[in-house]
């Protein structure tokens, strides 16, 4: 099987890091992508995902990323559920981060280099 995701876009908020019970460090923050499409007259639309980093990776993002800056997130997809305090179920989806990379606004928006 195959589970792998790459998205480029701006962090909608600082990230914010935390440690699990262990002591494993855990960073988490919202990406915003672009959609390609955008009809006439509309602003472009973009989707907002849910990104979670372990150990190191988590470290570097809380350490060199903040709101608005555009990252290259690779990693994959995984899916939660669970019950909330009134019962009711409850899901989330988010890409569990293998990779984070900083990304040259000249390589974002395809200007060549000189």
């Amino acid at each position: 099987m195959l589970n792998k995701v790459m998205l480029m876009g701006r962090l909608t908020r600082d990230p914010e890091l935390r440690a699990t019970q262990s002591g494993v460090s855990v960073v988490t923050f919202t990406l915003a992508v672009d959609r390609n499409f955008q009809r006439q007259g509309e602003e472009r639309q973009a989707d907002f995902i849910n990104i979670v980093a372990f150990r190191h990776t988590a470290d570097f993002v809380k350490k060199y990323f903040v709101k608005g800056q555009l990252a290259c997130v690779c990693g994959s997809i995984q899916t939660r559920t669970w019950n909330d305090q009134q019962g009711n179920k409850q899901y989330s989806t988010d890409v569990v981060a293998d990779e984070i990379n900083f990304v040259p606004l000249a390589k974002a928006y395809g200007i060549p280099k000189d």
